[in-house]
């Protein structure tokens, strides 16, 4: 019996070449693929920056400003290894600042912590009423706030900072804005739920697809 062992090396040599041909085909394919949704994503996607307040801007300031700091206190720290003592300081004051306006953000978004598990188990009268209190009771935390800081501002705003000879009435100002926006953002929210008739506490399904 005569077995023709001689073209068996090469047509295995070709069919692994033929798979090789076929599998990079099929992955580039599937990487252009991936790239073509990438760019219909892009070019379907509008950027909307219409939803974003004043207060988000000016965060978003103090944020990069504070993370300058922080980067700027590392370099002199780890490279130079002379510390600029100062970056330290005034990026606190600067987180100080992005939390309070931060906060006002959050009024407007309704993004504080609040509990409203209670509300499922209310009529939805009494539910309506009591979050119409909690409208009414952070309204005027927040216009008392503003009072108290403002106090605090005329009372300690002389004092300079530790390493730097400027005045810390500028931090205390700062507070002061972000309490006086969350005031404003609070009356506004509160108006707003009063005329659709229900909050983000007894209704809680309607701002989900604000996440």
């Amino acid at each position: 019996m005569h077995v023709n062992t001689g073209a068996g090396p090469s047509a295995m040599a070709q069919y692994r070449n033929d798979g090789q041909r076929a599998a990079t085909a099929q992955h580039e394919s599937s990487v252009e693929s991936i790239v073509h949704s990438f760019e219909e994503a892009d070019q379907n996607q509008k950027v909307d920056l219409s939803h974003y307040a004043f207060e988000d801007w000016l965060c978003l300031v103090l944020f990069w400003i504070m993370g300058c700091l922080v980067f700027l206190q590392f370099f002199t720290r780890y490279v130079m290894n002379d510390s600029f003592a100062w970056t330290e300081e005034l990026a606190v004051y600067a987180l100080i600042g992005v939390v309070f306006i931060g906060s006002a953000m959050c009024v407007r978004a309704c993004r504080h912590i609040q509990v409203d598990f209670l509300y499922r188990y209310l009529p939805k009268g009494v539910a309506r009423a009591l979050s119409t209190v909690i409208d009414i009771v952070r309204t005027v935390f927040f216009g008392y706030a503003v009072w108290l800081v403002y106090r605090y501002i005329e009372l300690v705003g002389v004092e300079p900072m530790t390493t730097i000879m400027w005045n810390k009435s500028y931090v205390y100002w700062l507070a002061e804005a972000g309490f006086v926006m969350m005031f404003v953002r609070s009356i506004q929210v509160s108006v707003q739920n009063w005329r659709q008739g229900y909050s983000s506490l007894d209704n809680p399904a309607a701002y989900q697809s604000l996440d």
